[in-house]
């Protein structure tokens, strides 16, 4: 097991730990930081031994199986859509995703569904790990070190709220935003932002059913 961040150092453990005990393989933590990539070179070349598992997270769950042609293209901000697609089939049922499909298509998509699809959605990984799989999105630590943070201020606010809170956000009045903010450890302007936001994004969903949106009309035309 080496640190992909260390560089030489990663090669000299493995060489190490060949030369007195013989490895049939490397672990590489810390595959997700930016020096990735030359430690898995260097080590392949100097060792000659594959690498077999790297590690993108603190959890044991982060261990991934290592692909070379997969994460070259990561490296090179193409995506990993086939590791992607296995995730989101490891991480639900077919049940599971025709309920999150039937749950968006509804007429009102209440903030208790968002915060179920939320909690699912924790399932492929943090923001960053996702981010990397999809080709095109190439976002730097600051950036996804923000949004991370974001979505643990949006969880923590919904999950301040009441049940009939949840369900229609227009009881929400003065007292009871402060409530929430102060249960959330955030603003009553940051709950003003979110349930702005989040009426958007209904209102916007309404308008993909209604084919009203380009993506709407691909979908009524069976494009996707």
């Amino acid at each position: 097991v080496a640190d992909a961040m260390t560089g030489q150092e990663a090669v000299n453990i493995a060489q190490t730990f060949e030369q007195r005990l013989g490895i049939t393989g490397v672990i590489l933590t810390k595959f997700d930081g930016d020096a990735r990539g030359g430690a898995a070179l260097s080590i392949r070349e100097t060792v000659g031994r594959s690498i077999r598992l790297v590690g993108v997270g603190e959890k044991l769950d982060a261990l991934e199986p290592f692909y070379p042609e997969r994460w070259a293209q990561r490296i090179l901000g193409m995506g990993d859509m086939l590791t992607l697609i296995e995730k989101a089939e490891a991480a639900f049922t077919v049940e599971e995703a025709r309920e999150m499909e039937r749950r968006v298509r509804k007429r009102k998509f209440t903030l208790s569904e968002f915060l179920d699809i939320l909690q699912k959605a924790k399932k492929l990984g943090s923001l960053g790990q996702v981010a990397r799989l999809i080709p095109g999105v190439q976002l730097n630590e600051e950036q996804l070190a923000a949004g991370q943070k974001e979505l643990r201020r949006v969880e923590a606010i919904v999950r301040s709220m009441t049940p009939l809170e949840r369900k229609d956000p227009r009881v929400l009045n003065a007292s009871r935003r402060r409530r929430i903010a102060a249960g959330s450890g955030t603003t009553v302007q940051d709950i003003n932002r979110f349930i702005k936001q989040f009426a958007q994004m209904q209102q916007a969903m309404e308008q993909l059913k209604r084919g009203k949106l380009p993506l709407g009309n691909l979908l009524k035309r069976g494009r996707f």
